[in-house]
């Protein structure tokens, strides 16, 4: 007997256990099975097998509406639930009961099922911030922990490391890879004197640094601290039954009291409080929502919080990233400019690409890849050499390629002024590569981030839809501005960090218009969890983006947000509909029931049959899709 009761209590230990969802599965399970059988008249226990499902079902909700009322003063929609319960079990009505309790408890978990927590994303961010540093001190280096660095040490990064903390550069050429703090899709050439931020990542030259922001000043931690504040910050929408369940509480109460006082019939004060059970009004919008979602999901949305879509239903701005976003967020050839009357444009390009195939330079690869691409073959290559900070010299055909920056062309000796077309380019925000041959300027090499072609179109929608677009992003000014009058896209803001979108996000909310985020990087991180609704562009877009956001791309397919923005319209307008319908059939039910049409069961079952055609309503929402 003791091995028994000892094997109960562990599986009994075992379900207490498991998390909340899957527990509140297991029990609304049992309690399914419950009603079945006393439907079927099929009574196994020695008491009313339906008890089950008021002790599994029940008691959790009139235990929560106590402490609610206890703790806070806070009348729910649990407060009249737990009232139809008590009063139901007290004349004996244990399958109006339990009915009720199952029904409500199937609303929560619909509830639950729509809400994801996004807790992953600070961790991976922790995870970004370096571990160690190496000192440099009395002409030795030293392994410590990033941590014990302080201002003023002298530290020098490797090829493939990230920057411990925020400095100076004092010695050496790199290129650092900037994603992480301003979501740049090209890595940023840095000499002596330029600064440096923690996080970033050193790609290929070694260099020396001065630390000048180190722990928690250092910008990783400020990045942190900037995701953590803006979560906190971000208010949850209360539910409409909950907002209502105040009035509803009095009314009830109050008609049961007077039915009862002037009748003298509890039973019929019993059956009012069962009819304005909200059973319908709390399926009203979880069904909706979760309706919404499955309608999203085959649209490629991965909706990761339950209230996104009714948020995103009252967005007024939607805020977007550049690279990544409108953009492809990866560099192509856009032109080969020849300068020279001997060298043509493609022979220019058949150059370069030559030169640059033994390159790691991101910008080289796509030179010599795009090249290939357009079914060009390089040729040999002979004393290559990759200078970091500049960009490469090499012997093609017997001619000595130069390909690089304004810098290097000077530091060779080639005397060039940068031609009015490569000012051009560089004015639309493109990337320019210069080439010499044999010392002489021939032309150069054009490269920028492209546009998706659905962008300008989805721009569009999405104005129609009553959303105004704005452009925030890391990159320069000429390259925002390309963009922005490609798409006609009006407001912008450039050289944004992660703070700085997180403030202007905070502004448009301040100024009453709620704001919609979206993004595909690290730095946009801090302004996805500060906005209204967050979108991340799960594809490309970095594990701790999609973390912080409400709504993940999966497919980035930025021609499904218009869909995306008026499905959630639709759904607000579906639960209204249920609601209205909801609340009407309620009060019809109290006429009846006050002048004893009704019992406690009919009524249940009544009131249970308009929480079915809410949810069939709402089911409406899984093929919508605005003509």
């Amino acid at each position: 007997m003791k091995k028994k009761v000892d094997s109960f209590m562990e599986k009994l230990e075992h379900l207490m256990e498991i998390g909340g969802t899957k527990k509140d599965i297991v029990l609304l399970v049992i309690s399914g099975v419950a009603m079945i059988l006393s439907l079927l008249g099929i009574q196994p226990l020695p008491f009313d097998i339906m008890c089950v499902a008021i002790i599994l079902c029940g008691v959790p909700i009139v235990m929560e509406a106590i402490i609610g009322l206890v703790t806070e003063f806070d009348i729910k929609a649990d407060v009249l639930v737990s009232l139809a319960l008590i009063a139901s079990v007290c004349i004996g009505e244990y399958f109006a009961a339990g009915e009720v309790a199952v029904i409500m408890q199937l609303g929560s978990l619909l509830e639950e099922l729509t809400v994801a927590k996004a807790r992953a994303g600070i961790e991976r961010l922790v995870r970004l911030t370096p571990r160690t540093a190496r000192v440099i001190s009395g002409g030795t280096e030293r392994v410590i922990p990033a941590q014990e660095v302080r201002v003023g040490d002298v530290l020098r990064v490797l090829p493939g490391e990230s920057v411990p903390v925020d400095g100076i550069i004092t010695a050496g050429q790199t290129s650092v890879n900037q994603a992480v703090m301003t979501g740049e899709s090209l890595p940023v050439d840095k000499a002596p004197g330029d600064e440096v931020s923690s996080g970033t990542v050193n790609q290929f030259g070694a260099f020396d640094m001065r630390a000048m922001r180190v722990g928690e000043d250092s910008s990783i931690q400020r990045m942190i601290r900037l995701v953590q504040s803006a979560d906190a910050g971000k208010t949850k929408i209360v539910g409409i039954a909950d907002r209502w369940a105040t009035w509803i509480v009095v009314i009830a109460l109050t008609a049961s009291l007077l039915t009862w006082l002037i009748t003298g019939l509890i039973l019929r004060a019993v059956t009012i409080l069962v009819v304005f059970c909200p059973c319908a009004l709390v399926l009203a919008t979880p069904t909706a929502i979760m309706a919404a979602i499955g309608n999203a999901t085959r649209h490629g949305f991965l909706v990761r919080e339950g209230d996104a879509l009714e948020r995103l239903a009252s967005v007024k701005v939607v805020a977007f990233d550049k690279t990544g976003t409108l953009t492809h967020g990866a560099p192509e050839v856009v032109a080969a400019h020849s300068m020279h009357d001997g060298v043509s444009d493609d022979e220019l390009y058949r150059l370069t690409a030559s030169a640059e195939q033994m390159s790691e330079h991101p910008l080289g690869k796509v030179i010599a890849g795009g090249w290939r691409k357009n079914g060009g073959a390089t040729a040999e290559v002979t004393d290559f050499t990759m200078i970091p900070g500049r960009g490469v010299s090499a012997v093609v055909d017997g001619i000595a390629i130069l390909a690089g920056n304004p810098e290097l062309l000077s530091e060779h000796g080639v005397a060039f002024d940068i031609p009015d077309a490569a000012e051009e380019y560089i004015s639309r925000g493109c990337t320019v590569v210069y080439v010499a041959t044999d010392g002489a300027f021939v032309g150069f090499i054009a490269l920028a981030d492209t546009l998706r072609a659905e962008s300008a179109e989805m721009i569009d929608r999405l104005s129609e839809l009553g959303a105004r677009p704005v452009l925030l992003t890391g990159d320069h000014e000429n390259a925002a501005r390309a963009i922005a009058d490609s798409l006609h896209i009006s407001e912008l803001h450039a050289n944004c960090l992660p703070q700085d979108k997180l403030t202007h996000i905070g502004e448009y909310q301040s100024a009453g218009a709620p704001a919609c985020m979206i993004g595909d990087g690290v730095n946009d991180a801090p302004a996805l969890k500060k906005a209204d609704v967050g979108i991340a562009m799960g594809g490309i877009g970095s594990d701790i983006a999609v973390d912080a956001a409400d709504i993940a791309l999966v497919n980035d397919d930025v021609k499904e947000l218009p869909h995306l923005v008026a499905l959630s319209k639709r759904m607000m307008t579906t639960i209204r509909l249920n609601m209205s319908f909801s609340m009407a059939l309620n009060f019809v039910a109290i006429v009846l029931a006050i002048i004893g049409t009704l019992d406690p069961v009919i009524g249940a079952l009544v009131h249970n049959a308009g929480s079915v055609l809410v949810i069939t309503n709402s089911a409406f929402l899984l093929n919508w899709r605005k003509k």
